[in-house]
């Protein structure tokens, strides 16, 4: 019964904190809120009591995910909380589950945490987001078999964005080199970068992109056999996140920007080409049901233990259905021809 989950969200004050707060609540979960400054204000209006959290004091993690069935980390930036908060989702033997798009923090959890969480039945879940986790599923629904993959195209199209503050002080932290996959393998992106004209769906139409490599790419490279895998974004948002004057403006009542999206995924195998496509409206809006979605198959459900991607534990179809009409999601079900005069982004030979 979804009304007897309890999930602690840690972050919960945060843009995408409280998103999440509210997507449990709608879901009929118990959602228990934990922040750092001991303040927490839900999307309706009206300040609650809450847990106060210290990344760096395991006992007050210990505390706020006391009578929890599973924890939530919304908050950033992820290279300081996301270990603390995964061995205090271990002590208490709950899933853990977060929203990083950083892949330094992901590819530590995969390798810190894979093993101790094995040995205890513990499911963690990083990067269940629009950044990672979306494109993760959305790969897996087109993999047509279990033979390698020869290159699978990731391409984000923003008409805009408007950046939390903790994007921003994740992106001052995030120095880390940016990897993709070649010949199956993680190597870093080379200079220059991929970019060049993308076609996507209406209305965004063909727009430049430059290689933007994400969670995604950590995810995928833990599960699909691919020799190439490479991510994109437009150049419009790319602008918009160095310019300061840019914060979230809501336009609803549900406190949802007006930002428009498409996640736009072509896969090529054995010369022919999958295509499918997320469309939507607010990348921070709709973090929360992907992420409480998984939350509470990973209550109800029987997850396989350790560090795990969202493609390895759900069937992607019929999840990326429930997120429908938040999420949108198009597949082109009967693959095409792979052209190389199609227009794409400039291809990187493996090497």
């Amino acid at each position: 019964m979804v009304a007897a989950i309890k999930v602690a969200v840690l972050g919960a004050s945060g843009h995408t904190g409280r998103f999440v707060v509210d997507a449990l609540r709608q879901k009929g979960a118990a959602a228990i809120p934990a922040t750092r400054s001991g303040r927490f204000v839900a999307l309706g209006g009206g300040e609650e009591a809450c847990h106060i959290i210290d990344f760096s004091q395991g006992e007050s993690l210990d505390r706020a995910l006391a009578g929890a069935d599973a924890v939530i980390n919304c908050a950033g930036p992820f290279f300081d909380t996301a270990g603390p908060a995964a061995e205090a989702a271990l002590r208490a033997r709950m899933p853990y589950l977060d929203v990083a798009a950083e892949q330094r923090t992901v590819l530590d959890l995969f390798e810190r945490f894979d093993a101790p969480a094995r040995a205890a039945g513990v499911t963690i879940l990083p990067a269940m987001a629009f950044y990672g986790g979306l494109a993760d599923l959305l790969v897996s629904a087109l993999v047509p078999g279990p033979d390698r993959v020869e290159t699978i195209d990731i391409a984000v199209g923003l008409d805009s964005w408007h950046p939390t503050r903790g994007t921003r002080l994740t992106g001052e932290r995030n120095t880390f080199k940016r990897l993709i996959i070649r010949d199956g393998e993680l190597v870093p992106i080379p200079e220059p970068a991929p970019s060049g004209p993308w076609t996507f769906p209406a209305p965004f139409g063909v727009q430049p992109v430059t290689c933007v490599a994400l969670s995604e790419i950590i995810l995928l490279s833990r599960h699909v056999d691919a020799a190439a895998v490479t991510s994109f974004m437009n150049l419009k948002p790319l602008a918009d996140l160095h310019d300061a004057r840019t914060p979230p403006q809501a336009s609803d009542a549900h406190g949802r920007s007006a930002q428009q999206f498409v996640l736009d995924v072509r896969l090529t195998s054995d010369g022919k080409e999958w295509r499918a496509h997320a469309s939507g409206r607010d990348i921070y809006a709709v973090t929360a049901p992907l992420v409480v979605e998984a939350c509470i198959d990973l209550v109800t459900g029987a997850a396989a233990p350790g560090v795990r991607t969202p493609g390895e534990i759900f069937e992607p179809r019929s999840f990326l259905a429930r997120l429908a009409p938040l999420i949108v999601v198009d597949f082109e079900d009967k693959p095409s021809m792979a052209k190389s005069s199609d227009t794409r982004p400039l291809a990187v030979s493996p090497s």
